[in-house]
């Protein structure tokens, strides 16, 4: 389970790094938010309260930020105008692709010479683990 840890640890820190060095020097966080507004265009503050459990103060202090920084874009909500409908601006979606493409390459560099068996069958392992631990907590 070390080594489990070991390779995550390493996968974070390639992430983050190309995170810090990337063209918006983006946190963890923030890439969390754009990432989850690209799949849930449309979504609330409230929404992603919910989805990730997250302190609804410092997510409006994020959504602020990167409202001010032009990546995402609000519209009152046409049955509740107290709610704002947060989604990508076109500069938020170009950045999340580049973040995307960025994440794919880290996994490449994961799973090098790795076949394709050797990945499914890493795959499966991995589940099963996760699965055990499901059932025990």
């Amino acid at each position: 389970m070390e080594l489990v840890h070991t390779v995550m640890h390493q996968l974070r820190s390639l992430q983050y790094q190309a995170l810090r060095d990337g063209p918006l020097a983006l946190t963890h966080m923030e890439s969390k938010v754009l990432n989850y507004f690209g799949r849930q265009p449309g979504a609330t503050q409230s929404d992603l309260v919910q989805h990730s459990g997250r302190d609804k103060a410092q997510l409006a202090r994020l959504i602020k930020g990167l409202r001010e920084r032009g990546l995402l874009t609000s519209e009152a909500d046409a049955a509740d105008r107290r709610n704002l409908r947060l989604t990508l601006t076109a500069e938020g979606q170009g950045l999340l692709k580049t973040l995307q493409q960025q994440t794919r390459k880290v996994n490449a560099q994961a799973v090098a010479g790795l076949s394709a068996a050797e990945r499914e069958q890493l795959r499966g392992l991995l589940q099963r683990l996760r699965d055990n631990l499901d059932r025990e907590a």
